[in-house]
């Protein structure tokens, strides 16, 4: 079943339970697959991938910004939202699991410093797209790098 068809059911759901904080989520990201979807054609799994991670993204920024200015009031929303999205994110790994993956990613491209980052990101990031947030693998790099 593809993401769109998953959100369709739970968004019949969510109708159907009358759970409005949820289908405006499933909405929104539903929209922003088909405004992409517009944009390059049919969407491959990896690109709703990346509609999906960006979202969560969005929100995990926003809740930062609201802990940040003490609105508890959007926090719980976004908190609510976030808990919705990650639903249909695949499995998180572990961060020994990413350790792992970014030992051996260093060792492939030869890197031994700091001034390597780049390269290490740039091959390990799409090892990792969705599987697990991108601040914990730059902290691992760096870690790892230095």
């Amino acid at each position: 079943m593809s993401l769109l068809e998953r959100l369709n059911t739970d968004m019949k759901l969510a109708m159907k339970n009358k759970d409005k904080d949820r289908l405006s989520v499933i909405r929104m990201v539903k929209a922003s697959l088909q405004n992409e979807g517009i944009k390059h054609g049919e969407l491959s799994a990896d690109q709703e991938l990346t509609v999906l991670t960006r979202e969560l993204k969005q929100r995990k920024d926003s809740l930062q910004e609201f802990n940040s200015a003490g609105r508890e009031d959007l926090v719980n929303k976004i908190q609510s939202e976030i808990s919705v999205l990650e639903k249909y994110m695949p499995e998180q790994l572990s961060e020994e699991e990413v350790t792992q993956i970014v030992n051996e990613t260093i060792k492939e491209v030869n890197a031994s410093s700091k001034a390597d980052m780049g390269k290490v990101m740039g091959a390990v990031m799409p090892k990792l797209k969705g599987k697990a947030d991108g601040t914990l693998i730059n902290k691992i790099v760096q870690q790892q790098l230095s």
